[in-house]
């Protein structure tokens, strides 16, 4: 069993954040296995271009697990390792989105600092 959501969210981060690690690449990539190249949240998630675009595939993504969760009989084994995906996967969710308002939050400070600039210093 493999963290494809973890995998891919790293793989997502890496290209936002401009990271260059091939060895980290091909590790996330091996955890992913063929999860990388099928159509959905998951192959989309690692491609990600934006932050705004990878929140939606991740929670795309954690929708995917709850629902393949909730299929999974009872007599399952792999079900609490499941379950345990889903609570480290909805406590990323949070961190992602904590990590996104605080961006917001720094992009609208800066116009503010720099209208407090002009107001000190007005434009000649």
């Amino acid at each position: 069993m493999a963290c494809h959501e973890i995998a891919s969210l790293r793989l997502g981060l890496m290209r936002i954040l401009g990271l260059d690690d091939e060895a980290e690449r091909q590790h996330e990539l091996a955890e992913l296995g063929d999860g990388a190249n099928r159509p959905g949240p998951i192959q989309s998630l690692c491609g990600a271009q934006d932050l705004a675009s990878m929140r939606r595939f991740f929670e795309a993504a954690l929708a995917d697990l709850e629902q393949r969760i909730a299929e999974t009989p009872a007599t399952d084994p792999d079900l609490p390792y499941l379950r345990s995906l889903l609570i480290l996967n909805k406590k990323v969710e949070l961190d992602l989105q904590n990590y996104v308002q605080g961006l917001n939050s720094f992009y609208r400070n800066l116009d503010e600092m720099h209208d407090l600039v002009h107001e000190i210093y007005p434009a000649k």
